[in-house]
């Protein structure tokens, strides 16, 4: 289902389930999304459903509307596009467009790191693995490891690779300022060997490496 998420200067401060045919978003009390700012409008703009599209249109509001970074009139939104009105941003996300287990942790299978990697066998008999999530709101839930390269983290923040190799999985950090560990040893771009049961820290969530 989709939803906006609004911020203000980074910190998150409602998400509002897209339910109906027809959202509004104003400074006014009986708009769906109300935002009590003197730079929003009355009724500022609206969110359209159609199927599984989302259109929004801005309602001829003062300062206008913004879709990542430029004005618009009406558009359909896509999943991840970034709303700005005012100093407030509202990320539009689309809940089965998005392959992410936490509001900012993303593991995203099939990411290409290199060319060497990429180029690796796809089925390398190295036996079946996946990810636990070990804290955090999706605490729990395991994310196979299908493809030969497989990346998790927080954009901006770390992001890590897994890689299959014909002798088993590797990991190394792919960007970030803040290094991953694997069993409380900190690791950096040079791939380590990953073990049944290691356990993985990025970004402040905690994974286990479990592989069959």
């Amino acid at each position: 289902m989709p939803k906006m998420i609004v911020s203000i200067d980074g910190v998150v401060i409602k998400e509002v389930q897209l339910t109906k045919d027809r959202t509004t978003l104003g400074r006014r009390p009986y708009n769906d999304i109300v935002i009590d700012n003197l730079a929003v409008s009355g009724e500022h703009a609206v969110m359209q459903m159609s199927g599984a599209q989302v259109f929004l249109e801005d309602l001829n509001s003062t300062n206008g509307t913004y879709v990542n970074g430029k004005a618009i009139k009406k558009q359909l939104l896509q999943n991840g596009d970034t709303v700005e009105i005012g100093k407030y941003k509202i990320k539009y996300v689309h809940d089965g467009a998005a392959d992410s287990f936490e509001k900012t942790m993303v593991i995203n299978s099939g990411a290409v790191v290199g060319a060497a990697e990429a180029a690796a066998p796809a089925a390398a008999p190295v036996g079946n693995a996946a990810i636990r999530v070990m804290s955090g709101a999706a605490a729990g839930r395991e994310v196979p490891l299908v493809k030969v390269v497989t990346t998790i983290g927080k954009p901006g923040v770390a992001v890590a690779a897994i890689t299959r190799r014909p002798h088993g999985y590797v990991v190394a950090l792919v960007e970030g300022a803040i290094k991953p560990t694997v069993n409380g040893s900190a690791i950096g771009t040079d791939a380590v060997n990953l073990r049944n049961g290691d356990l993985i820290e990025l970004a402040g969530t905690q994974m286990q490496f479990v592989q069959a």
